[in-house]
């Protein structure tokens, strides 16, 4: 690495104490690095950045992030945001498509809420899809995951320089332990992004979404902000949704060693709730709606979510730094089905207030010639306040319209101690070790209509990992690894329905299966090894990995019984995940500037019982074990583009007794555009479902559906258009 010296340019809801303590801490932080930035201005000091040079050019902090990927023993992904953004962006599905390992489906009629799972993690959990689980996500390397879960409201895919995925236990650096690993989106910043940009696009299903954002230096400082408002009648009836939202951050080279940047981020969503459907009906006509959700005509809103933090790099000398990070997370949730009166319905409203604070120590040494790197951090993410209170609509002796029927009170904590050592053995071949110790905290208590006795755990767990990589060449590579997953249940889990633990999860019958060890949910812990190659050929890129989890206390999430919407949580007998997951992304033909590549995504995924006592060696539901994803794209010198790509999944149970099964299916788009070379223009026209495909996207398990074809999938979008047109001032 060499130094280089330049001259600088000469150019939601926020209603209780603990919340107002918390942004009085993190504006005080602010103020104390702004004023020590004003100091530093006025000396008029140069500006000092790490720049990695490679042969001879220096390289972007994206290229820098690919190679930090490619020094993990283990499969990881790397994204890059335009070339997500030749076609619509409109949810985070269209960022990790053609991505091996990763399945991202929509979940609720197209709203916001989709359904991510890397490895099986999470394959049937997560709150109705209002909670994300068995995946670490982040902004900028800080968390936004927490005791609760991870909301889905703030994952605006616009405005995003590009997106890291390390599957499993390659994210353990970030302090992630779950079976998933982590996924972290990297904003751009005023040193990235153009001085400002408008984004339109819009199409079928009465979809339209607009961008406006911008980015500048001036000096030690830069900013970028990026607002989108968007809206979707939606392709199934009383599927609407919209959103708006905003996210900036601002940065600050307080001297030549030390930089701080703060984020904000803040976002508003409304999604309407189709329901779900049985295959039959997805096959005569997937835009209609499920009768109980027109009954209720549910809407599920996010008043406004925020995500305030702070990010602050020390350099304590040429070979060590610090990293301190600082984040706020406040996310309510408002449920509320229009038409409660008239189907008895609670109205519930839940809150959620985070805050989190990290630190890594990095220190490069060499022993005996040989390079030794070594992290040393945590990671702690606390409920300030958690809470559900259900109303009901419907008057009943004791219980006028709108009264409060139920109030529970959540608390919890996550505690990541981890240290990690990437040790050079030999030329080309390094040995990687690790150790993290979680400490989990978890209590609910229900506070009305009377209050019961508070439930409370706490664990200590470890997680060692171990790893060895060696490269043949500059364009390839073989790696291996073990390590361990500890995944604690979401805090809201240990009371899924009111008032009692004992009576659901003593149940009997049906639900017996899932009635392990009473209510007193258990950690899910995972034990992954996994072997992998990859490496670059004639300008492409290309990976392979296999992988094996042993898992014990799976955690899942099961509908109680089919069609009621009514979910229990609970630990499982001994499962395995493994699979293979491959990727390539290679140029076919070349010749005059013009370039014809191939991109392909298949994940094959084994989940199944060991021996359970109900259901053998059942496949686990939810999942379609193959999944590819391809796309051949031209692109002319010009600027102009043209592709299409395949989506093929294969069949998936839709129950734990594997019983019945939606379809697979192949489903085909296509896109053109064309991007000016300079000018800072850009369109693309995105074609989805060309044969208008009638299909289950993703499936909600039941038990045992007996055979019967049950209300467990939501269809994928038909045959659409989307157009988009956006221009940046250089």
């Amino acid at each position: 690495m060499n130094r280089k010296v330049k001259q600088s340019p000469q150019r939601g809801r926020i209603a209780r104490p603990a919340t107002h303590r918390a942004l009085r801490a993190l504006s005080a932080s602010a103020v104390l690095c702004m004023a020590s930035g004003a100091i530093y201005a006025q000396d008029a000091a140069p500006q000092v950045e790490d720049t990695v040079v490679v042969k001879g050019k220096a390289l972007s902090g994206e290229d820098k992030a690919k190679l930090k990927l490619k020094e993990v023993s283990g499969a990881t992904n790397f994204i890059n945001s335009d070339d997500a953004e030749r076609r619509s962006v409109r949810t985070a599905q269209d960022i990790l498509a053609y991505q091996p390992g990763v399945f991202a489906q929509a979940a609720s009629g197209g709203g916001d809420g989709i359904k991510i799972s890397i490895r099986g993690s999470a394959i049937n959990r997560g709150g109705g899809n209002s909670f994300r689980t068995g995946t670490y996500f982040l902004f900028d390397g800080l968390p936004v995951s927490g005791p609760g879960g991870t909301p889905y409201e703030l994952f605006e895919p616009l405005g995003l320089e590009y997106t890291e995925v390390l599957r499993g236990a390659n994210a353990f650096d970030y302090g992630a332990n779950t079976l998933g690993g982590a996924i972290n989106y990297v904003t751009k910043t005023g040193r990235t992004a153009d001085p400002f940009a408008v984004h339109v696009e819009g199409g079928s299903f009465g979809y339209h979404k607009v961008q406006i954002s911008g980015g500048k230096v001036i000096g030690p400082l830069d900013y970028y902000f990026s607002i989108t408002e968007a809206s979707r009648d939606g392709f199934q009836a009383q599927s609407r949704s919209s959103s708006n939202g905003i996210a900036a951050n601002i940065g600050y080279q307080i001297n030549p060693d030390v930089q701080t940047r703060f984020y904000l981020r803040y976002r508003e969503t409304k999604n309407q709730s189709p329901g779900n459907l049985t295959r039959a009906q997805i096959d005569a006509d997937p835009r209609q709606a499920n009768a109980l959700a027109i009954a209720q005509n549910a809407l599920r809103d996010q008043p406004g979510s925020t995500w305030l933090a702070n990010k602050t790099t020390i350099r304590l000398d040429g070979s060590s730094q610090l990293d301190l990070g600082l984040v706020y997370h406040n996310y309510p949730i408002d449920s509320r089905p229009s038409n409660a009166v008239a189907t008895n319905a609670t109205l519930q409203d839940w809150g959620f207030e985070d805050v989190s604070a990290s630190a890594q120590y990095s220190r490069s040494d060499t022993w005996g010639g040989k390079v030794s790197n070594t992290k040393i951090g945590f990671v702690v993410t606390k409920h300030l306040d958690a809470y559900r209170d259900s109303y009901v609509h419907r008057s009943s002796p004791g219980y006028p319209a709108g009264s409060l029927v139920h109030k529970v009170e959540y608390g919890g904590s996550d505690l990541v101690i981890h240290a990690s050592n990437d040790l050079e053995l030999a030329s080309s071949l390094w040995l990687t070790t690790g150790l993290s110790a979680i400490n989990t905290k978890r209590d609910t208590i229900v506070t009305y209509p009377v209050t019961n006795q508070p439930y409370s755990t706490s664990r200590w767990d470890f997680a060692p990992r171990v790893g060895l990589r060696y490269n043949f060449t500059p364009d390839l590579q073989v790696f291996g690894n073990i390590g361990r997953s500890v995944e604690p249940p979401n805090s809201w889990a240990f009371l899924t329905t009111p008032p009692s633990f004992g009576t659901l999860y003593g149940a009997t019958g049906p639900l017996a299966s899932f009635a392990v060890r009473g209510y007193d949910l258990r950690n899910q812990k995972a034990t992954t090894a996994e072997v992998g190659t990859r490496g670059t050929l004639n300008g492409g890129q290309w990976s392979v990995a296999l992988y094996r989890s042993e898992l014990k206390n799976e955690l899942q999430t099961v509908e109680t019984f089919p069609g009621s919407g009514v979910t229990l949580e609970s630990n499982a007998s001994p499962t395995v995940h493994q699979g293979l997951e491959a990727g390539a992304d290679l140029p076919l033909w070349e010749a005059s500037g013009q370039k014809l590549s191939l991109r392909q995504a298949y994940t094959y995924s084994d989940f199944h019982y060991k021996n359970d006592a109900r259901f053998g060696s059942n496949q686990l539901p939810g999942i379609p074990p193959h999944y590819y994803q391809a796309e051949l794209l031209y692109v002319h010198p010009s600027g102009f583009y043209a592709g299409v790509n395949a989506q093929v999944a294969s069949k998936t149970k839709v129950d734990y007794a594997n019983t019945f099964a939606v379809k697979g299916y192949t489903v085909f788009d296509a896109s053109a555009g064309y991007v000016h070379p300079t000018n800072g223009w850009k369109v693309f026209l995105d074609l989805r479902n060309l044969g208008d495909k009638r299909y289950a996207a993703s499936v909600s398990p039941t038990v045992n559906a007996k055979g019967v074809d049950t209300a467990s999938s939501v269809p994928g979008d038909g045959f659409g258009a989307v157009a988009g047109i956006s221009y940046a001032f250089k």
